[in-house]
């Protein structure tokens, strides 16, 4: 078997491991607010930093609670394994404290953006809205992460990525003909639509701000980043090319060239053979003869198109396939877990994934060839390095002893 074995020590070390200093990057020389959040923000976040920008945190001093009791806990008992925190240190602050606005506020004077992810008003309240941060720092990009955006009737509720990419109209398109919608994690409203779109719109900001000198609000909405996102389905829609009914189209499951397929072991292989020559290929590994199927382009024939193919991917394994097919043009692959992918000889070679204490994860992204990013610090616990980031942020020492001694900062 290709992917069985979890243990690192049965394979060949992980590639790409980067050093954590001094940083680097595309961004480097970017500095960037972060309040400390779940979700898209850290995300967003996480982003920056890797590409090298100076992102610190600030997160509220432990204890004060005010999270979700999952990510809690894990920041309590265990900050370095929350690895989406990489990259960054940390200052804990009390915003409660009448101190702890004037500290947020010096930062935003020497910062390039600041990253948000409160409901609509609650950083006004604060005393560290657009405005006074603005007035401290005109060129300031102030990002505004939430999932209904700034305004509109839904803008004060609660919500999550799943009501944000139902009400979008893209979590419809997760489902197959007569079932219903399954949501795709979290990772198309809160980091696709929402972290990724943020990150994008502050470098935008901070690029204007460099040329015009003035900074400006950043509304980033996991609704609209959704909705975005679904540009394609409704190009086709105009173009009478796709069907508003899921489960039916060339690419949402409808069709037997794009589809996931089970295999002997109860396991599962990806096909995307979508063009006319990778089909063919594909038949022809499958050792069916394209002449024994109806019309691929025509939709009456799919179910029965598909039942064949489901029979002969049932009579090997999901590795054996994975073999059959690794050097064609076929486009069909395994369906990897999370333990899994890093394992595959394709990540190991370029490097997909690193490990950095002892926690494989992602490896930054995307690539650069003049200025790659090194700059991997570990998650940071909540307020580690806080004197030493005060200190490069402007702060003396007599004022962050005092800051200290007062509880303002943790």
């Amino acid at each position: 078997m290709l992917y069985e074995h979890n243990s690192l020590m049965e394979f060949s070390p992980i590639r790409g491991a980067i050093p954590a200093d001094p940083p680097s990057g595309p961004l480097s020389g970017v500095r960037v607010i972060e309040m400390a959040a779940i979700g898209p923000v850290p995300f967003c976040g996480m982003l920056l930093a890797d590409l090298g920008a100076e992102v610190l945190r600030v997160d509220r001093p432990p204890g004060s609670g005010d999270r979700s009791g999952a990510t809690s806990r894990v920041l309590s008992q265990a900050p370095e394994r929350y690895v989406m925190h990489r990259g960054r240190r940390s200052v804990a602050v009390d915003l409660k404290h009448p101190e702890g606005r004037e500290v947020v506020l010096r930062l935003a004077s020497q910062a390039d953006a600041l990253v948000e992810g409160f409901r609509p008003g609650v950083m006004e309240k604060l005393g560290i809205g657009p405005d006074a941060c603005l007035e401290r720092n005109a060129r300031l990009v102030y990002g505004r992460m939430t999932g209904w955006g700034q305004d509109g009737p839904l803008s004060a509720t609660a919500g999550h990525d799943i009501n944000y990419i139902a009400l979008s109209g893209a979590l419809s398109n997760f489902a197959r003909a007569g079932e219903r919608p399954v949501p795709p994690v979290n990772l198309v409203g809160d980091m696709g639509g929402g972290g990724l779109f943020l990150a994008f719109g502050l470098v935008c900001g901070v690029l204007e701000a460099r040329g015009s000198g003035r900074g400006q609000v950043v509304d980033a909405a996991m609704i609209d980043g959704a909705a975005a996102l679904t540009m394609i389905l409704h190009s086709m829609l105009a173009q009478g090319r796709w069907h508003d009914r899921p489960g039916t189209n060339f690419s949402d499951t409808g069709s037997p060239f794009y589809e996931v397929y089970e295999t002997l072991d109860g396991r599962y292989v990806a096909v995307g053979a979508i063009e006319a020559p990778f089909w063919r290929q594909l038949l022809e590994h499958l050792g069916i003869a394209e002449t024994e199927l109806g019309d691929r382009d025509d939709p009456a024939n799919w179910p029965a198109m598909k039942d064949r193919l489901a029979a002969v991917f049932r009579t090997r394994t999901r590795d054996e396939w994975a073999q059959v097919f690794a050097t064609t043009d076929s486009c069909v692959t395994p369906v990897l877990s999370l333990t899994e992918a890093h394992l595959h000889p394709h990540h190991q070679a370029r490097g997909t994934f690193v490990e950095r204490g002892g926690i494989v994860q992602p490896a930054p992204g995307p690539r650069f060839s003049r200025t790659p990013p090194s700059n991997l610090r570990p998650p940071p616990a909540p307020g580690q390095q806080a004197t030493q980031a005060l200190a490069d942020w402007g702060f003396e020492e007599r004022d962050i002893t005092r800051l200290r001694k007062t509880g303002v900062v943790t």
